[in-house]
């Protein structure tokens, strides 16, 4: 049985060959929220292999486990920059451990909340950004209609599956919104097959 996005991401005959390839993308809700968090800035421009290496001596750090919010803004600035973390990292991790002591950041909390909400409980977090969120909304959350317009894969792919004129960056932007408003509400799995057609997987 086909996946309930497969119907409507099929009526875009470019994206169709991708459904061909992956035709079972799963997504799923995952716990500690903010911690997915902080694990998502430290990853930010870093292959998948070191980011596996710091995250690992991250947690090293606390014996293995993972570690609250407030073990993490107690932990030294000096102890996290030595895991491999530059300094706006570490001020950026340990902002979001602090917010969340401040504002509550827990999982069921942020389950019930829409994308936007979402979008406007953590953008206020200094070095969180939007593309930052969207991650959160895509792979910490589960929600299926999400865009990453900002994405650089994303505009890679679309600009080699559809294309686009990638000079113009409004307009790029204008034509990707156009382009993915017909994928609603299975955005996200339109996103996950472009980063794949992308990475040549």
């Amino acid at each position: 049985m086909l996946s309930p996005y497969h119907e409507v991401l099929s009526k875009d005959k470019k994206l169709h060959p991708l459904l061909e390839l992956y035709p079972d993308l799963k997504l799923k809700k995952h716990k500690n929220i903010c911690l997915h968090l902080c694990a998502s800035i430290m990853s930010q421009q870093l292959s998948t292999k070191v980011a596996q290496v710091i995250y690992k001596r991250f947690l090293e750090l606390y014996g293995g486990e993972e570690p609250t919010p407030q073990q993490i803004v107690d932990t030294p600035f000096d102890k996290l920059r030595g895991i491999g973390l530059s300094n706006a990292k570490v001020r950026y991790v340990q902002n979001v451990a602090a917010y969340a002591i401040e504002h509550g950041m827990e999982d069921k909390k942020l389950y019930k909340m829409t994308n936007e909400e979402v979008m406007d409980f953590l953008l206020p977090i200094k070095g969180v950004g939007r593309w930052t969120v969207e991650m959160q909304l895509m792979f910490a959350l589960g929600r299926e209609d999400v865009f990453a317009v900002d994405d650089l894969g994303i505009q890679q792919a679309m600009a080699g599956i559809y294309k686009l004129d990638v000079t113009d960056k409004k307009a790029l932007r204008e034509r990707m919104l156009k382009i993915s408003a017909k994928w609603s509400p299975y955005r996200t799995y339109a996103c996950m097959m472009l980063w794949r057609y992308k990475d040549g997987k």
